[in-house]
Protein backbone atom coordinates (compact mmCIF):
# COMPACT_ATOMS: atom_id res chain seq x y z
CA UNK A 1 0.00 0.00 0.00
CA UNK A 2 0.82 3.99 -0.66
CA UNK A 3 1.22 6.06 2.38
CA UNK A 4 -1.95 7.66 0.80
CA UNK A 5 -4.54 4.58 1.55
CA UNK A 6 -3.38 4.11 4.97
CA UNK A 7 -3.88 6.09 7.88
CA UNK A 8 -2.56 7.44 10.81
CA UNK A 9 -3.90 8.10 14.57
CA UNK A 10 -2.78 9.97 17.14
CA UNK A 11 -3.24 9.91 21.07
CA UNK A 12 -3.31 13.12 23.21
CA UNK A 13 -3.54 12.50 26.84
CA UNK A 14 -4.04 15.74 28.61
CA UNK A 15 -5.33 16.76 32.65
CA UNK A 16 -9.22 16.31 31.67
CA UNK A 17 -9.53 13.80 29.18
CA UNK A 18 -7.97 11.80 25.81
CA UNK A 19 -8.40 12.72 22.54
CA UNK A 20 -7.76 10.70 19.56
CA UNK A 21 -7.50 11.75 15.86
CA UNK A 22 -7.65 9.52 12.83
CA UNK A 23 -6.03 11.19 9.98
CA UNK A 24 -5.22 10.52 6.01
CA UNK A 25 -1.66 10.13 4.90
CA UNK A 26 -1.90 13.68 3.29
CA UNK A 27 -3.29 14.89 6.68
CA UNK A 28 -7.12 14.97 6.02
CA UNK A 29 -9.01 14.46 9.32
CA UNK A 30 -11.05 11.35 8.98
CA UNK A 31 -12.37 10.58 12.66
CA UNK A 32 -12.00 12.32 15.81
CA UNK A 33 -12.86 11.17 19.57
CA UNK A 34 -13.16 12.12 22.99
CA UNK A 35 -13.07 11.05 26.24
CA UNK A 36 -13.04 12.72 29.84
CA UNK A 37 -11.22 11.74 32.49
CA UNK A 38 -11.78 11.28 36.25
CA UNK A 39 -10.67 14.99 38.22
CA UNK A 40 -7.23 15.07 39.54
CA UNK A 41 -7.45 14.21 43.02
CA UNK A 42 -5.90 16.50 45.50
CA UNK A 43 -4.96 15.04 48.53
CA UNK A 44 -2.34 17.56 50.80
CA UNK A 45 -1.69 19.40 47.67
CA UNK A 46 -0.36 16.03 45.93
CA UNK A 47 -2.30 15.75 42.60
CA UNK A 48 -2.72 12.39 41.42
CA UNK A 49 -4.26 10.82 38.93
CA UNK A 50 -4.54 6.89 38.28
CA UNK A 51 -2.93 5.50 34.98
CA UNK A 52 -5.46 2.95 34.23
CA UNK A 53 -7.99 6.00 34.16
CA UNK A 54 -5.87 6.74 31.46
CA UNK A 55 -5.72 3.50 29.58
CA UNK A 56 -9.60 3.28 29.91
CA UNK A 57 -9.95 6.67 28.22
CA UNK A 58 -7.76 5.81 25.63
CA UNK A 59 -9.67 2.45 24.73
CA UNK A 60 -12.77 4.59 24.94
CA UNK A 61 -12.03 7.00 22.29
CA UNK A 62 -10.91 4.20 20.41
CA UNK A 63 -13.80 2.36 20.15
CA UNK A 64 -15.36 6.36 19.40
CA UNK A 65 -13.35 6.19 16.19
CA UNK A 66 -14.55 2.23 15.09
CA UNK A 67 -17.94 3.57 15.30
CA UNK A 68 -17.25 6.52 12.85
CA UNK A 69 -14.47 4.32 10.16
CA UNK A 70 -12.38 1.14 10.31
CA UNK A 71 -8.86 0.70 11.80
CA UNK A 72 -7.80 -1.61 9.94
CA UNK A 73 -5.72 0.61 7.49
CA UNK A 74 -3.93 2.68 10.26
CA UNK A 75 -0.15 2.18 9.48
CA UNK A 76 1.01 3.80 12.69
CA UNK A 77 0.67 6.15 15.97
CA UNK A 78 2.06 8.52 18.10
CA UNK A 79 0.91 9.30 21.80
CA UNK A 80 1.63 12.76 23.47
CA UNK A 81 0.81 13.87 27.34
CA UNK A 82 1.48 16.14 29.69
CA UNK A 83 4.99 17.03 30.39
CA UNK A 84 6.01 15.76 33.77
CA UNK A 85 3.72 13.65 34.81
CA UNK A 86 5.20 10.61 35.94
CA UNK A 87 5.00 7.42 37.98
CA UNK A 88 7.35 3.97 38.32
CA UNK A 89 6.55 0.81 37.02
CA UNK A 90 7.40 -2.49 37.29
CA UNK A 91 8.23 -4.72 34.12
CA UNK A 92 5.26 -5.59 33.55
CA UNK A 93 3.97 -2.19 33.64
CA UNK A 94 2.03 -2.46 36.10
CA UNK A 95 2.21 0.89 38.65
CA UNK A 96 4.29 1.08 41.70
CA UNK A 97 3.04 4.54 42.61
CA UNK A 98 0.71 6.86 41.85
CA UNK A 99 0.86 9.22 38.77
CA UNK A 100 2.37 12.72 40.26
CA UNK A 101 0.96 15.65 37.74
CA UNK A 102 3.06 17.96 36.12
CA UNK A 103 1.36 20.65 38.81
CA UNK A 104 2.05 18.99 41.76
CA UNK A 105 4.88 21.53 42.66
CA UNK A 106 4.47 21.27 46.55
CA UNK A 107 8.43 19.77 46.50
CA UNK A 108 10.23 22.86 47.03
CA UNK A 109 12.97 20.67 49.39
CA UNK A 110 13.15 17.94 47.45
CA UNK A 111 14.16 20.49 44.51
CA UNK A 112 16.81 21.98 47.11
CA UNK A 113 18.40 18.84 47.35
CA UNK A 114 18.38 17.75 44.00
CA UNK A 115 20.34 20.75 43.04
CA UNK A 116 23.10 19.64 44.90
CA UNK A 117 23.93 17.46 41.99
CA UNK A 118 21.96 18.19 38.75
CA UNK A 119 23.37 21.45 37.20
CA UNK A 120 21.28 24.73 37.88
CA UNK A 121 21.34 25.25 34.23
CA UNK A 122 19.83 21.72 33.41
CA UNK A 123 15.63 21.45 32.46
CA UNK A 124 15.13 18.89 35.09
CA UNK A 125 15.08 21.70 38.12
CA UNK A 126 11.69 22.80 38.12
CA UNK A 127 9.02 22.06 40.85
CA UNK A 128 6.73 20.69 37.14
CA UNK A 129 10.09 17.87 36.18
CA UNK A 130 9.71 14.86 35.56
CA UNK A 131 13.08 14.35 37.34
CA UNK A 132 12.22 15.69 40.50
CA UNK A 133 8.67 13.42 40.84
CA UNK A 134 10.38 10.19 40.19
CA UNK A 135 13.14 11.25 43.04
CA UNK A 136 10.49 11.35 45.52
CA UNK A 137 8.40 8.62 44.13
CA UNK A 138 11.95 6.35 44.57
CA UNK A 139 12.11 8.17 48.47
CA UNK A 140 8.76 7.50 49.64
CA UNK A 141 7.29 4.56 48.09
CA UNK A 142 10.49 2.29 47.75
CA UNK A 143 10.16 -0.16 45.29
CA UNK A 144 11.74 -3.55 45.26
CA UNK A 145 13.62 -4.79 42.30
CA UNK A 146 13.88 -3.66 38.84
CA UNK A 147 11.31 -0.40 38.10
CA UNK A 148 10.95 1.87 35.01
CA UNK A 149 10.18 5.99 35.21
CA UNK A 150 7.23 6.78 32.69
CA UNK A 151 5.45 9.58 31.88
CA UNK A 152 2.04 9.98 30.89
CA UNK A 153 2.89 9.46 27.09
CA UNK A 154 6.17 7.01 27.60
CA UNK A 155 3.29 4.61 29.90
CA UNK A 156 0.64 4.49 27.61
CA UNK A 157 3.24 3.71 23.96
CA UNK A 158 5.01 1.04 26.71
CA UNK A 159 1.13 -0.55 27.64
CA UNK A 160 0.54 -0.70 23.30
CA UNK A 161 4.21 -2.04 23.26
CA UNK A 162 4.27 -4.53 25.53
CA UNK A 163 7.21 -3.39 27.45
CA UNK A 164 8.24 -0.50 29.53
CA UNK A 165 11.70 1.39 28.91
CA UNK A 166 11.23 3.22 25.82
CA UNK A 167 10.56 7.75 25.39
CA UNK A 168 11.32 10.88 23.37
CA UNK A 169 13.51 13.38 23.24
CA UNK A 170 10.86 15.86 24.29
CA UNK A 171 9.31 14.34 27.23
CA UNK A 172 13.06 12.79 28.47
CA UNK A 173 14.27 15.98 28.93
CA UNK A 174 12.60 17.23 32.04
CA UNK A 175 13.73 13.61 33.25
CA UNK A 176 17.36 15.02 32.15
CA UNK A 177 18.10 14.03 29.05
CA UNK A 178 21.01 15.79 27.35
CA UNK A 179 19.21 16.45 23.99
CA UNK A 180 22.19 18.74 22.61
CA UNK A 181 24.42 15.22 22.74
CA UNK A 182 21.55 12.74 22.70
CA UNK A 183 22.75 11.32 26.07
CA UNK A 184 22.31 10.59 29.54
CA UNK A 185 24.39 12.85 31.11
CA UNK A 186 27.18 11.91 33.71
CA UNK A 187 25.66 13.53 36.93
CA UNK A 188 23.22 11.09 36.26
CA UNK A 189 25.03 8.47 37.72
CA UNK A 190 25.28 10.17 41.10
CA UNK A 191 21.65 9.75 41.41
CA UNK A 192 21.91 5.54 42.09
CA UNK A 193 18.93 4.91 39.57
CA UNK A 194 19.21 0.72 38.75
CA UNK A 195 20.10 -0.43 35.83
CA UNK A 196 17.14 0.06 32.78
CA UNK A 197 15.24 2.77 35.19
CA UNK A 198 15.84 5.42 32.41
CA UNK A 199 14.00 5.11 29.04
CA UNK A 200 15.95 4.42 25.89
CA UNK A 201 15.65 7.79 24.13
CA UNK A 202 14.19 8.09 20.22
CA UNK A 203 13.65 11.25 18.55
CA UNK A 204 9.92 12.08 18.05
CA UNK A 205 8.23 10.36 14.66
CA UNK A 206 10.94 7.26 15.38
CA UNK A 207 9.72 4.27 14.67
CA UNK A 208 10.51 2.35 17.75
CA UNK A 209 8.12 -1.00 17.76
CA UNK A 210 4.90 -2.87 16.29
CA UNK A 211 2.35 -3.02 18.22
CA UNK A 212 1.78 -5.89 20.67
CA UNK A 213 -0.44 -8.70 19.58
CA UNK A 214 -2.60 -8.91 22.80
CA UNK A 215 -2.53 -5.29 22.21
CA UNK A 216 -3.84 -5.24 18.83
CA UNK A 217 -6.56 -7.80 19.88
CA UNK A 218 -7.43 -5.10 22.66
CA UNK A 219 -7.69 -1.57 20.62
CA UNK A 220 -9.03 -3.11 17.13
CA UNK A 221 -5.73 -1.90 15.44
CA UNK A 222 -3.77 -4.26 12.99
CA UNK A 223 -1.41 -6.69 14.44
CA UNK A 224 1.73 -4.63 11.88
CA UNK A 225 0.49 -1.05 13.41
CA UNK A 226 3.97 0.73 13.54
CA UNK A 227 4.50 2.86 16.97
CA UNK A 228 6.51 6.02 16.93
CA UNK A 229 8.14 7.75 19.32
CA UNK A 230 5.83 10.38 20.71
CA UNK A 231 6.04 14.04 22.23
CA UNK A 232 4.76 16.41 24.89
CA UNK A 233 1.77 18.01 24.54
CA UNK A 234 2.57 21.22 24.25
CA UNK A 235 5.14 20.03 20.98
CA UNK A 236 2.10 18.17 19.72
CA UNK A 237 -0.17 21.43 19.84
CA UNK A 238 2.57 22.94 17.60
CA UNK A 239 2.82 20.03 14.99
CA UNK A 240 -1.05 20.30 14.97
CA UNK A 241 -0.89 23.90 14.33
CA UNK A 242 0.69 23.21 10.79
CA UNK A 243 4.01 25.28 12.23
CA UNK A 244 6.95 24.34 11.02
CA UNK A 245 9.41 27.03 9.86
CA UNK A 246 11.80 29.32 11.60
CA UNK A 247 9.89 31.94 13.22
CA UNK A 248 6.62 30.29 13.06
CA UNK A 249 5.28 30.31 17.03
CA UNK A 250 2.29 28.87 18.66
CA UNK A 251 0.27 29.50 21.28
CA UNK A 252 -1.70 26.82 22.68
CA UNK A 253 -4.56 28.27 25.30
CA UNK A 254 -5.97 25.44 27.48
CA UNK A 255 -5.97 25.44 30.76
CA UNK A 256 -2.40 27.01 30.87
CA UNK A 257 -0.94 29.65 27.87
CA UNK A 258 2.49 27.31 26.49
CA UNK A 259 4.39 29.12 24.06
CA UNK A 260 6.41 27.54 21.13
CA UNK A 261 8.67 29.28 18.55
CA UNK A 262 10.61 27.29 15.73
CA UNK A 263 14.27 28.27 16.11
CA UNK A 264 17.56 27.71 14.46
CA UNK A 265 19.20 26.96 18.29
CA UNK A 266 18.27 26.36 21.50
CA UNK A 267 17.89 28.71 24.26
CA UNK A 268 17.42 28.42 27.56
CA UNK A 269 16.78 30.40 31.28
CA UNK A 270 15.76 28.40 34.39
CA UNK A 271 15.08 31.32 35.79
CA UNK A 272 12.43 32.38 33.28
CA UNK A 273 11.37 28.61 33.14
CA UNK A 274 13.10 28.44 29.40
CA UNK A 275 13.71 25.54 27.83
CA UNK A 276 13.98 24.13 23.96
CA UNK A 277 12.75 20.99 23.05
CA UNK A 278 14.27 19.04 19.52
CA UNK A 279 12.10 18.82 17.21
CA UNK A 280 14.47 17.40 14.22
CA UNK A 281 18.64 18.06 13.85
CA UNK A 282 17.81 21.77 12.65
CA UNK A 283 14.48 22.71 14.52
CA UNK A 284 14.24 23.45 18.29
CA UNK A 285 11.44 24.93 19.73
CA UNK A 286 12.08 27.14 22.36
CA UNK A 287 9.36 27.94 24.91
CA UNK A 288 7.48 27.94 28.20
CA UNK A 289 4.73 27.10 29.85
CA UNK A 290 2.60 30.07 32.46
CA UNK A 291 0.27 28.66 34.84
CA UNK A 292 -2.25 31.58 33.52
CA UNK A 293 -4.97 30.48 30.74
CA UNK A 294 -7.97 29.05 30.75
CA UNK A 295 -7.96 27.32 34.18
CA UNK A 296 -8.23 30.46 36.21
CA UNK A 297 -10.91 31.52 33.68
CA UNK A 298 -13.39 28.67 34.45
CA UNK A 299 -12.70 29.39 38.03
CA UNK A 300 -14.63 32.31 37.52
CA UNK A 301 -16.84 32.04 34.81
CA UNK A 302 -18.88 29.62 33.11
CA UNK A 303 -17.90 28.82 29.54
CA UNK A 304 -21.53 30.20 28.27
CA UNK A 305 -20.49 33.24 30.36
CA UNK A 306 -17.23 33.55 28.65
CA UNK A 307 -18.92 32.94 24.80
CA UNK A 308 -21.94 35.98 26.25
CA UNK A 309 -19.58 38.27 27.73
CA UNK A 310 -17.20 38.38 24.96
CA UNK A 311 -19.76 40.04 22.62
CA UNK A 312 -19.80 43.12 25.25
CA UNK A 313 -16.34 43.48 25.17
CA UNK A 314 -14.63 46.32 23.19
CA UNK A 315 -11.46 44.35 22.03
CA UNK A 316 -9.73 47.43 20.68
CA UNK A 317 -10.08 49.79 23.69
CA UNK A 318 -7.95 48.76 27.02
CA UNK A 319 -9.45 47.95 30.08
CA UNK A 320 -6.69 49.68 32.24
CA UNK A 321 -6.62 46.73 34.54
CA UNK A 322 -2.92 45.47 35.26
CA UNK A 323 -4.08 41.80 36.44
CA UNK A 324 -1.77 38.48 36.20
CA UNK A 325 -4.59 35.73 36.44
CA UNK A 326 -3.27 32.92 37.85
CA UNK A 327 -5.36 29.78 39.27
CA UNK A 328 -3.21 30.13 42.40
CA UNK A 329 0.12 31.20 43.78
CA UNK A 330 2.72 30.22 41.52
CA UNK A 331 4.37 30.77 38.18
CA UNK A 332 6.51 28.69 36.15
CA UNK A 333 7.39 31.30 33.06
CA UNK A 334 8.23 33.62 31.95
CA UNK A 335 8.57 34.51 35.37
CA UNK A 336 9.71 31.12 37.47
CA UNK A 337 8.53 32.22 40.91
CA UNK A 338 6.48 29.44 42.97
CA UNK A 339 5.97 31.88 45.35
CA UNK A 340 4.25 34.49 42.81
CA UNK A 341 0.67 35.33 43.34
CA UNK A 342 -1.82 36.12 41.29
CA UNK A 343 -3.04 39.40 40.63
CA UNK A 344 -6.84 39.72 39.57
CA UNK A 345 -8.22 43.01 41.77
CA UNK A 346 -9.64 45.65 41.38
CA UNK A 347 -12.61 44.01 40.49
CA UNK A 348 -15.33 45.99 37.96
CA UNK A 349 -19.34 45.56 38.79
CA UNK A 350 -19.24 45.25 35.01
CA UNK A 351 -18.40 41.34 34.25
CA UNK A 352 -17.30 41.90 31.04
CA UNK A 353 -14.99 44.10 31.72
CA UNK A 354 -13.74 41.94 34.28
CA UNK A 355 -13.03 39.13 31.70
CA UNK A 356 -11.43 41.44 29.59
CA UNK A 357 -8.94 42.77 32.08
CA UNK A 358 -8.10 38.42 32.51
CA UNK A 359 -7.79 38.47 28.68
CA UNK A 360 -5.55 41.30 28.76
CA UNK A 361 -3.90 40.40 31.62
CA UNK A 362 -2.92 36.66 30.14
CA UNK A 363 -2.05 38.36 26.13
CA UNK A 364 0.41 40.52 28.08
CA UNK A 365 1.95 37.45 29.52
CA UNK A 366 2.26 35.91 26.11
CA UNK A 367 3.68 39.16 24.90
CA UNK A 368 6.12 38.99 27.65
CA UNK A 369 7.35 35.19 26.74
CA UNK A 370 7.79 35.83 23.16
CA UNK A 371 9.93 39.10 24.08
CA UNK A 372 11.92 37.10 26.16
CA UNK A 373 12.48 34.29 24.00
CA UNK A 374 13.70 36.77 21.24
CA UNK A 375 16.07 38.04 23.98
CA UNK A 376 17.27 35.16 24.49
CA UNK A 377 18.26 34.26 21.20
CA UNK A 378 15.58 32.42 19.41
CA UNK A 379 14.73 33.46 15.92
CA UNK A 380 12.01 36.23 15.80
CA UNK A 381 8.70 35.99 15.57
CA UNK A 382 7.23 36.00 12.16
CA UNK A 383 3.68 34.29 12.52
CA UNK A 384 1.78 33.24 15.51
CA UNK A 385 -0.89 29.88 15.34
CA UNK A 386 -3.37 29.82 18.15
CA UNK A 387 -4.35 26.44 19.36
CA UNK A 388 -6.45 25.00 22.59
CA UNK A 389 -10.43 26.09 23.54
CA UNK A 390 -8.89 29.76 23.59
CA UNK A 391 -8.59 29.47 19.80
CA UNK A 392 -12.59 29.69 19.11
CA UNK A 393 -12.61 33.17 21.16
CA UNK A 394 -12.62 35.58 18.10
CA UNK A 395 -12.88 38.89 20.78
CA UNK A 396 -9.58 37.35 22.65
CA UNK A 397 -8.05 36.79 19.15
CA UNK A 398 -8.36 40.27 18.84
CA UNK A 399 -7.24 41.60 22.22
CA UNK A 400 -3.83 39.61 21.86
CA UNK A 401 -3.35 40.83 18.27
CA UNK A 402 -3.65 44.22 19.72
CA UNK A 403 -0.86 43.17 23.05
CA UNK A 404 1.22 40.49 21.52
CA UNK A 405 1.90 42.87 18.37
CA UNK A 406 2.98 39.66 16.29
CA UNK A 407 0.70 38.48 12.90
CA UNK A 408 -1.78 36.09 13.93
CA UNK A 409 -2.18 33.30 11.91
CA UNK A 410 -4.85 30.57 11.87
CA UNK A 411 -3.77 27.09 12.81
CA UNK A 412 -4.61 23.95 10.75
CA UNK A 413 -6.20 22.20 13.85
CA UNK A 414 -6.50 22.84 17.76
CA UNK A 415 -6.01 19.39 18.80
CA UNK A 416 -2.63 17.87 20.12
CA UNK A 417 -4.03 14.41 18.83
CA UNK A 418 -3.97 15.80 15.51
CA UNK A 419 -0.45 17.07 15.28
CA UNK A 420 0.81 13.60 17.04
CA UNK A 421 -1.01 11.92 13.82
CA UNK A 422 0.60 14.48 11.92
CA UNK A 423 4.04 13.24 13.71
CA UNK A 424 3.39 9.33 12.61
CA UNK A 425 2.75 10.01 8.89
CA UNK A 426 5.50 11.84 9.00
CA UNK A 427 3.87 15.46 8.22
CA UNK A 428 6.39 17.90 10.12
Amino acid sequence: MTNDSRTYLGIDLGTSGVRSVLISGTGEVLAEARTGLPETQDSGGMKTQKPDDWWNAVLDSLRQLVAQRTLTDVAGLCVDGTSGTTLLTDAENRPLTPALMYSDTRLPETARQLLEIVPQAANACSLSSALLKAWWLREHYAPAGDYYIQQQADWILSRLRGTPGISDWNNALKLGYDVVNKTWPEWMQQMNWPVGALPEVFAPGTQVDTINTDMAAETGLPQDTQLHAGSTDGVAAFLASGASQHGDAMTSLGSTLILKLCSRHPVASPEHGVYSHRLDENRWLAGGASNTGGAVLKQLFKNDDLRSLSLDMHPDTDTGLNYYPLPAVGERFPINDPEKKPLMNPVPENPAIFLQGLFEGIARVEKTGYDLLEQLGADPVTSIRTTGGGAANITWTNIRERIVGRPMQEGLHDEAAYGMARLAAGLF
